[in-house]
């Protein structure tokens, strides 16, 4: 099983430029803990500082070396030539290989702030998606009767190399979507062990209905990875009951390396074969020390 890591975006500081830092300090110690991929998220119109996808991974790829890398994009908020050419730039540098995480996203201000509406999210996915992938291919696109009316689109540079496409789903319906269209299946962070493990049946069902067989399963996690069980417990404890993310308090991986260990070998035993770490504190100093923690981990879990 992979360990990777999904770096957090959201930053609260005062001076925006210790946010990048912080995202390049994360990224430079993930390579350090020698971590099998690394990711950024995507969102828009925030409030907070968030610093966005394309730009902020060209400037980590250069503390990255060769190991797979990628950006998520929501898709029905971006014009699909857009992520073709930012994408296929993005594999362009990345030494690599390089992945599309996309979904169709949710939140109704944060896509009336892009001038998007929010009823027909899937169909609009579906047809960016497929644009995306011709554009890739090196072809002209021209489609002027669908939801992206495109004429004579066409991308320079191409990827280098085929970029995989792993697609974040966690209702059923769209988890066949991913079954159906995408490389792999991304899973949501905030289920259980239960929940995971049907949403993962529901996957596995859809592929087989579609004649798919897909080599690679991923799944998010928020993490902290402490100096002793009882040293993470108290330092989450704050975190767990402010009611993170609104997540179950079971859906979170919070103890020492070798309880960590143990609780992400459980979702290898159902058949990911990719866990995404997101620190669960802001907390420069103990996100650093969980990165470089999750050495042993994935040393654990090798």
């Amino acid at each position: 099983m992979r360990i990777g890591i999904s770096m957090a975006s959201a930053y609260g500081v005062d001076d925006v430029r210790t946010g990048a830092r912080y995202m390049v300090e994360r990224a430079r110690a993930a390579h350090a803990a020698g971590l099998d991929s690394l990711f950024v998220g995507d969102h828009h119109a925030t409030p907070a500082p968030y610093y966005q996808n394309s730009p902020i991974l060209g400037r980590v790829l250069a503390e990255w070396g060769e190991r797979e890398a990628g950006a998520l994009y929501l898709l029905p908020l971006w014009n699909p030539v857009l992520v073709a050419e930012q994408t296929a730039t993005l594999a362009s540098i990345a030494q690599g290989p390089f992945v599309l995480q996309c979904a169709i996203g949710g939140g109704r201000s944060q896509f009336a702030s892009m001038g998007v509406g929010y009823g027909g999210k899937p169909a609009r996915f579906e047809e960016a998606l497929s644009i995306i992938r011709a554009l890739w291919r090196g072809e002209t696109f021209d489609g002027l009767e669908g939801h992206w009316p495109v004429a004579g689109a066409r991308i320079a540079p191409l990827p280098p190399e085929p970029i995989e496409v792993w697609i974040g789903a966690s209702a059923q319906p769209a988890i066949d979507r991913a079954a159906r269209l995408g490389d792999a299946w991304l899973g949501s962070p905030g289920t259980t062990l239960v929940q995971t493990r049907r949403q993962l049946d529901w996957y596995r069902e859809a592929c087989a209905t579609h004649g798919r067989t897909p080599e690679r399963v991923a799944l998010r996690r928020d993490v902290y990875v402490g100096e002793s069980t009882s040293e993470a417990r108290n330092t989450m404890r704050p975190y767990v009951e402010r009611g993170y993310r609104g997540f179950d308090p079971e859906a979170l991986v919070i103890g020492d390396i070798p309880s960590v260990a143990d609780q992400l070998a459980a979702y290898g035993e159902l058949g990911f074969t990719d866990i995404l770490v997101r620190n669960i504190t802001a907390d420069q100093a103990l996100a650093l020390a969980t990165i470089e923690r999750l050495a042993r981990v994935r040393e654990t879990l090798a």
